[in-house]
């Protein structure tokens, strides 16, 4: 079309989903040969594929974004729409890890001693590590608050200090758990206690490392000016992202860590 009447983003095609499904086939496949044979050349492979995919895909999305205008009013609510579905979406993936946490816990069978903890099993105290862990995230939550209504108040150098906090206070929370994993007195094998602790909380923290992701990216974007105070929706995006991992760790240290122990 050489003009278009519509508001709407028709997107050029792109090679970066099909890398991206390549790039998840080598990484699960590689895996299943890592396990069973110690090869690791499968994962190497996927996850350099899954780098490359993700840096060119997002170089695209920004440029459409930022430099060649197409993220008209329609396609921003659009994309809010998009972003909220996937938050619904990732309350209900961990509303199953906190159903079978429950279900274990509420009714202890009698191979587990009819206890929780179940016999033999030793939980870790929740008012040191974790009760730290917390704090970090709930401070991390202030600050990416303060960043948004920065960068909304057109406080540039403010917004880019916020946002560098934020993004260390995520990754000194993922420098605990890993510190907490290693020390734990029980493993993920330890029946089902060990499995709901070590997935649910494993989880959460693989979501801690994207959104520091995230959020990393979003602080170059700032540094480089491609951010306003009215059109700033890819760090909109990652702010409601880290909210939720916020939230979603404090019922896991409500009921996990604290009442579970």
């Amino acid at each position: 079309m050489t003009h278009q009447t519509h508001p709407y983003h028709m997107v050029n095609p792109s090679p970066w989903p099909l890398s991206g499904a390549i790039a998840a086939l080598l990484l699960t496949s590689g895996t299943a040969m890592w396990f069973h044979f110690q090869m690791m050349t499968l994962v190497i492979l996927g996850f350099m594929l899954l780098l490359l995919t993700m840096y060119q895909w997002w170089r695209d999305i920004i440029r459409e974004g930022t430099f060649q205008g197409h993220h008209s009013p329609p396609v921003q609510k659009g994309l809010r729409y998009g972003m909220i579905l996937f938050i619904v979406s990732e309350v209900f993936f961990f509303l199953g890890f906190f159903w079978a946490f429950y279900h274990s816990s509420l009714a202890p069978t009698p191979e587990l001693g009819g206890c929780w903890p179940p016999t033999g099993i030793s939980a870790l105290d929740p008012f040191e590590v974790p009760l730290l862990n917390t704090a970090v995230l709930l401070a991390s939550g202030v600050t990416v608050t303060w960043a948004h209504h920065s960068l909304m108040e057109k406080e540039r150098k403010q917004t880019i200090h916020a946002l560098f906090l934020t993004i260390l206070l995520g990754f000194y929370f993922t420098l605990l758990q890993a510190m907490e994993y290693y020390e734990a007195p029980f493993t993920i094998a330890d029946g089902v206690y060990g499995a709901t602790f070590f997935v649910a909380t494993g989880f959460h923290g693989l979501h801690v490392i994207i959104g520091s992701t995230f959020l990393a990216v979003c602080f170059l974007r700032q540094i480089k000016y491609h951010f306003t105070s009215q059109h700033h929706f890819g760090f909109e995006a990652a702010a409601w992202y880290w909210h939720f991992v916020d939230v979603v760790w404090l019922f896991l240290y409500i009921s996990i860590y604290w009442w579970g122990s």
